[in-house]
């Protein structure tokens, strides 16, 4: 979603209707006709999900979208959260597998991170759903599922309509995720795809921001004395693009052309002010709401 209007000027009211609409359900669909047409489940199922850290919108929004459709189909939901933080999601993920579940949900921050304790719980025959990013190499790991976007295309979407807005001329910085997520992996590969195809354009830094709003100030702020002239940025997520934004408005340097991704309310209302010029979203809630359907077939229907 670009701040750019439509012929009929219909941008607006589809960006307003969006920003405004309840996200739980997240996938197109009728949650209960879902819940009554896969099978709800006759007894309570307990599953247990962490993500990469509820300081995140997109991961907190996420967590409540995993308990909307828990109630739905009678999966009672533990939460671990991984706070941003491979560390301390690692000690999560280890309390979660000492304990037994029906089945169990996880975006890690990191691949590679989680491998051992997840290979206990999948030996104990808990189903694992995989979301987001990779826990491991699919060949390595005997994940149930795995449910995640088209990262590179979210990554190169936005990266054309910061190239477009600027007329295929200027600089860019591109402030990515944690460089272990191979969601963040991605974006950064669509990111490439799309500046390579403009010579014309600089890409001046490419630091890391973890998806931490408190660091991403940091390093804008370094940013904006460093580098007179910034003609747009592209954010791994719509948390770090408004952060940085900040730090640009307290500069007076609100020139320059932000693009994020997910499209978080927060995001959507900053497209339709101006703020922004283009976020894309990242479902959420299909990812979190569909482990919970995964988790459940596999549990009611023995699917494999």
């Amino acid at each position: 979603m670009t701040d750019e209007a439509t012929p009929d000027g219909g941008r607006r009211t589809l960006l307003q209707a969006a920003a405004a609409a309840p996200f739980l359900g997240g996938l197109g669909i009728a949650p209960a006709a879902m819940a009554a047409e896969m099978g709800r489940s006759a007894r309570p199922l307990r599953a247990a999900f962490s993500n990469a850290g509820l300081q995140a919108t997109w991961c907190a929004q996420g967590k409540a979208a995993a308990e909307y459709w828990g109630k739905l189909f009678n999966v009672d939901v533990t939460w671990f959260d991984g706070e941003l933080n491979a560390t301390r999601q690692r000690a999560a993920v280890d309390n979660m597998a000492s304990q037994r579940w029906d089945f169990v949900a996880i975006q890690a921050f990191g691949i590679g991170t989680l491998t051992a304790p997840v290979r206990r719980m999948i030996d104990a025959g808990i189903p694992v759903i995989d979301m987001d990013t990779l826990i491991a190499p699919l060949e390595q790991i005997n994940v149930h599922s795995f449910l995640a976007p088209d990262n590179e295309f979210m990554g190169a979407s936005v990266t054309e309509a910061l190239m477009q807005a600027i007329g295929g001329e200027g600089t860019i910085i591109m402030t990515q995720g944690a460089l272990g997520h191979t969601g963040a992996q991605g974006r950064a590969r669509g990111f490439d795809s799309v500046v390579k195809r403009y010579p014309k354009v600089e890409v001046l830094d490419t630091t890391p921001g973890d998806w931490d709003v408190t660091k991403v100030a940091r390093i804008w702020d370094t940013h904006l004395t460093k580098y007179p002239k910034i003609s747009a940025a592209y954010f791994h997520n719509d948390d770090m693009a408004l952060a940085a934004y900040n730090v640009m408005r307290a500069k007076g340097r609100t020139d320059i052309r932000i693009g994020g991704c997910d499209a978080m309310p927060p995001a959507l209302q900053a497209v339709l002010d101006g703020r922004m010029h283009a976020t894309v979203r990242n479902p959420s809630c299909r990812i979190h709401g569909g482990a919970i359907m995964a988790g459940v077939a596999a549990v009611v229907a023995g699917e494999k």
